[in-house]
């Protein structure tokens, strides 16, 4: 159990005085850091297991970063946190790396899900029993200052302000004094602002060696929020029409919706994400006709390179992509190949109805959760029901249901490979060039353990999407279960640059270092995984593992703690089975690793 701190109202009672001089109290002056969750019970109740998870996702960067800075943990109760320090300048260094560490761990999550820290700082005289219990005005203070702070921010008093502020790389706002309850004075506080890393002012990616591209979210401008997905499905179309072509390189879906609903500054996107030039627009939808206004722009220098609007019928949609594709191409000069332009002829028109089926299950397969995945699977069965030769229906339904069967969800097993096989075949039938079908194709050979040809599918699904994360992705992991864990990392890392956000990616990178005994290197894509997924309880696993390789026998049961109480059902048993490697020793060092730590019998 932690030690328990006691925030005073005031002075110490006449009996606490009296106890001050007995043998197991010391008075002591220290730095203070206290901190809570700003919106803490409106997250809790939104989804309270995921909210749960990013809670203890960053009180593992607290505990981190507290301790590295030589400061100890008095109390971690409920969205507080509470610590001292021996020295102000190791309290401020704590809180400054937190704050930055936080903040790029929730960049990929929507505004209204981030979890903010506020945290004060105070330096002053703690009364601290044997126990580690502390008492005193200082914590108090302490406490209201994080109280008055911004979520995300930092406040520190004066005291702290004269003796760090010549010796730490940041600048200080005067806040004046600041009335605070319970405290018989008012105190001198200050806005900390850390100085700006230099990796923050140069690009996060170095630009590709060839035209480069980020498709931004569309906005909704339809006045109904209900038609937030066909934006999305505006928006992810262009991108997958954009990233056939080998000429350009095209950032993927999942990083660019990190973006959405935020009012960016392009040329920051630029940076962020590596590339030369950003699409954005607008989508506009009224019954069965479409408006699309879209604009390329300069990410370099923020100019608008040139700007166009679509007014058509939902069953031209396709020529109104083509046609923004086309004009991408023109603009940046991009060569095609003779296959490419062969590919790159009028696909005609299309069933309004059985797209908008289609365009709605990609926005609930994303989700990524057993009751999104039911909603995926209906809505891609009505656009079949009434287009029977759609390829990407066809194509999204086996890999919704391999989804469901690697995690074991609407009771999906075994029995239902062959199956998905079919489904993923009949994509292929459809439409031999569609890149999604034979993506498609490679899951379902995974699954089955048929890996030679699961690797030949995801190659060709490469082949004809060279921009394709998620095909780089599965090669990746086809190549790990098939003991070729060196190529799977190369493979894994192509992945990750064209979707620089996407945790799964990491998760089978760590997966391919754990195997080759490369623990460091594993342990860091684990834990950037956890910032970008807290709730994963698998790569948790994978993590205790780890630690029980390495001897770090009490953070593997404190990790696996974390695990249990996201996913009590969670079972080893289910990991050994699905994961299909051509090879026992991958899955004997897992279970050995938790053994170690006393995890597993």
């Amino acid at each position: 159990m932690p030690a328990r701190s006691v925030i005073c109202t005031g002075h110490p009672s006449p009996m606490e005085s009296a106890q001050v001089n007995s043998a197991d109290l010391r008075q002591h002056l220290v730095a203070i850091l206290a901190a809570d969750a700003a919106g803490y019970s409106r997250l809790m109740a939104v989804d309270d297991r995921a909210t749960v998870a990013a809670l203890d996702a960053a009180r593992a960067v607290f505990r981190s970063r507290i301790e590295a800075n030589h400061g100890r943990v008095i109390d971690m109760a409920g969205d507080s946190v509470l610590a001292i320090f021996g020295a102000a300048t190791g309290a401020v260094a704590a809180a400054i790396v937190v704050q930055r560490e936080l903040g790029a761990s929730i960049d990929v999550l929507p505004q209204d899900r981030r979890m903010l820290f506020r945290i004060g700082i105070h330096m002053g005289d703690v009364i601290e029993k044997a126990d580690g219990t502390v008492y005193g005005d200082g914590v108090n203070i302490a406490s209201r200052l994080c109280g008055v702070a911004e979520p995300g921010g930092i406040f520190v008093s004066d005291a702290v302000y004269g003796a760090v502020r010549d010796r730490i790389g940041a600048s200080f706002v005067d806040q004046g004094e600041q009335p605070m309850k319970n405290i018989s004075h008012p105190v001198h506080a200050f806005k900390l602002t850390p100085a700006a890393p230099l990796s923050s002012r140069t690009p996060a990616l170095r630009l590709p060696d060839r035209p480069s591209l980020a498709v931004l979210p569309f906005t909704n401008m339809s006045g109904d929020p209900e038609q937030e997905y066909f934006a999305d499905g505006i928006t992810e179309d262009i991108i997958t029409d954009c990233s056939k072509i080998s000429g350009l390189f095209v950032i993927a879906r999942n990083s660019t919706f990190t973006f959405k609903k935020q009012n960016v500054d392009i040329q920051e996107v630029g940076r962020r994400l590596g590339v030369r030039h950003v699409l954005e627009g607008s989508v506009r939808r009224a019954g069965m006709r479409v408006r699309i206004n879209v604009q390329l722009i300069d990410a370099e220098s923020g100019g608008h390179v040139w700007a166009d609007r679509y007014d058509r019928e939902l069953e031209d949609i396709f020529l109104v992509q083509d046609e923004v594709t086309r004009k991408i191409v023109e603009t940046l000069e991009v060569r095609l190949t003779g296959n490419e332009e062969e590919r790159r002829q009028e696909r005609g028109k299309v069933n309004g109805e059985a797209y908008d089926y289609l365009i709605r299950a990609k926005s609930c397969i994303v989700q990524f959760t057993a009751p999104a995945l039911t909603e995926t699977r209906e809505m891609l069965e009505r656009a079949l029901a009434i287009d029977p030769g759609m390829a990407l229906a066809y194509a999204y339904l086996a890999i919704a249901r391999g989804v469901e069967y690697a995690n074991a969800w609407n009771g999906r097993t075994a029995d239902d490979l062959q199956e998905n096989l079919a489904l993923a075949r009949k994509a292929c039938e459809c439409d031999p060039l569609e890149p999604m079908a034979h993506h498609a194709l490679s899951n379902a050979l995974m699954w089955l353990r048929r890996l030679d040809d699961a690797e030949r599918a995801a190659r060709r699904s490469v082949a004809l999407d060279p921009n394709s994360s998620q095909s780089y992705g599965t090669l990746g992991i086809i190549l790990d279960f098939a003991g070729r864990h060196e190529e799977a990392i190369e493979s894994l890392s192509k992945a990750l640059r064209l979707d620089p956000q996407f945790s799964l990616w990491r998760h089978a990178q760590g997966r391919a270092q754990f195997v080759l005994a490369r623990y460091a290197e594993a342990e860091a894509s684990f834990k950037r995984r956890l910032i970008h997924m807290p709730g994963s309880d698998v790569t948790r696993a994978y993590l205790a593992s780890l630690y029980g390789h390495t001897g770090r026998h009490e953070e593997a049961r404190q990790i696996w703690s974390e695990l249990m109480d996201i996913h009590p059902e969670y079972a080893i048993e289910l990991t050994l089975r699905v994961l299909p490697y051509s090879s026992p020793a991958p899955l004997e060092q897992f279970v050995a690793g938790l053994r170690k730590a006393g995890l597993a019998a």
